[in-house]
């Protein structure tokens, strides 16, 4: 492409000397992560659905593909083994409390997707807010063995636990709060919940990982979206509630989703592509960081826009396949949704047969009036200072809006 710049050759570097060392320090080998996360929680079965091949898959395109730093290669291979920890933990309270599990219904949940960077973290916040709706909260997913009891306030050492790493998270990478804030009780992504079958976009979205990208287009994530009703069935077991999941990334698996949810409801997020994009490129700058070294700007900038335009055609495509789900679907605006956001959360409540109390439009014009704005440095380069314009980065993504083949 004739924008790219070279790669730059670190090999006579000091940073690939201490490439070196920290791969022989923390190799990213499958072998030996099953062996020490069986080793230090003294269990063998990792349960359905199986991990041996995604997680070989995804380990040598890090080893192979992803420019990680030796800090985030010390990071990310933590982060592996207490996926796996937790993996095998998870089966073994499953496999003692498997009737539990069983008998507790997940009823008509509530996914939200469509194009990223369109306010869907915004909207999932409002909709949480009521009491009669369940958002699995980010100290659950990160703790999710004991996490089926109740929240006991902040005194709860598992809260106390979640704030403190992403405390660290923050100062780690001290962009973070300006694109995506994350708090212990804030609700969480579903791609976080499927990082546990290690088939998630969370890993597409932090590291430059092309070959495990495509095994994960490639694979049936039937399974993944049974092992996350199964996980939400876990946390669950105090208090039937009906759930308000959310990820960008459903997207890539409508047909998954709702052979595991058949009674799914899905509220799709709209936004000017452009500035998806734009927003996008900064966002995946800024996750990327923390494991791995900058991407080439231009070649960033490609792959969102090839990924944005796929990913909603996608949709698109779904949607007009499956004309009997039409009533299951409900449009969200960006703009509407800044401008007006009770008067969206009416229509969905409307649309869902969903009660909205007093208590719940309170809540929600409480949250939309107090909700931070996002902070922080912006040292990602400017669309001109790579050689870009406006012109290029639409006809990535085509002329028309995206939004508009969804039928905006």
């Amino acid at each position: 492409m004739k924008y790219a710049r070279p790669v730059e050759n670190r090999g006579d570097s000091p940073a690939a000397a201490g490439d070196g060392l920290s791969r022989r320090l923390w190799p990213f080998d499958a072998e030996d992560l099953y062996d020490k996360a069986r080793r230090m929680t003294g269990l063998e079965d990792f349960g359905a659905p199986p991990i041996e091949r995604a997680l070989s898959v995804l380990a040598d395109s890090l080893e192979r593909e992803a420019n990680i730093s030796p800090l985030g290669r010390f990071l990310l291979r933590t982060h592996l083994l207490d996926l796996l920890k937790t993996r095998l933990r998870l089966e073994e309270v499953w496999r003692s409390r498997s009737r539990d599990a069983a008998s507790s219904p997940i009823v008509r949940p509530i996914f939200i997707t469509g194009m990223p960077r369109s306010g869907s973290t915004f909207l999932h916040e409002l909709l949480a807010a009521d009491p009669a709706l369940r958002a699995p909260r980010i100290w659950e997913v990160m703790f999710p063995v004991a996490a089926n009891e109740p929240d006991r306030g902040w005194r709860d050492r598992r809260v106390r636990n979640a704030a403190a790493r992403l405390w660290w998270f923050r100062r780690l990478s001290r962009q973070a709060d300006a694109v995506y804030p994350l708090r212990a009780r804030m609700p969480h992504e579903c791609v976080a919940i499927h990082s546990y079958t290690l088939m998630s976009e969370e890993f597409v979205s932090s590291c430059h990982v092309p070959a495990y990208e495509a095994f994960l287009r490639s694979s049936d994530l039937a399974p993944v979206y049974r092992w996350q009703r199964r996980f939400l069935q876990h946390l669950q077991q105090q208090r039937v509630s009906r759930w308000v999941l959310k990820a960008p990334d459903h997207v890539y698996a409508l047909e998954a989703l709702f052979s595991a949810f058949p009674d799914a409801v899905v509220i799709q997020t709209h936004r000017d592509p452009l500035e998806v994009l734009k927003s996008s490129i900064y966002l995946t700058w800024v996750l990327r960081g923390l494991y791995g070294r900058p991407d080439d700007p231009i070649q960033l900038a490609e792959r969102e826009a090839m990924a944005l335009t796929a990913a909603t055609d996608r949709l698109a495509r779904f949607r007009h396949a499956r004309p009997e789900l039409a009533d299951r679907f409900v449009d969200v605006n960006y703009t509407e949704l800044t401008a007006d956001p009770l008067k969206v959360i009416n229509r969905i409540y409307g649309r869902f047969d969903l009660a909205l109390t007093p208590e719940t439009v309170e809540r929600t014009r409480q949250l939309a009036s107090r909700r931070w704005r996002y902070r922080g440095p912006r040292s990602v380069p400017s669309l001109a200072g790579v050689r870009m314009d406006e012109l290029f980065l639409a006809g990535l993504i085509g002329r028309d809006p995206v939004s508009g083949r969804a039928g905006l």
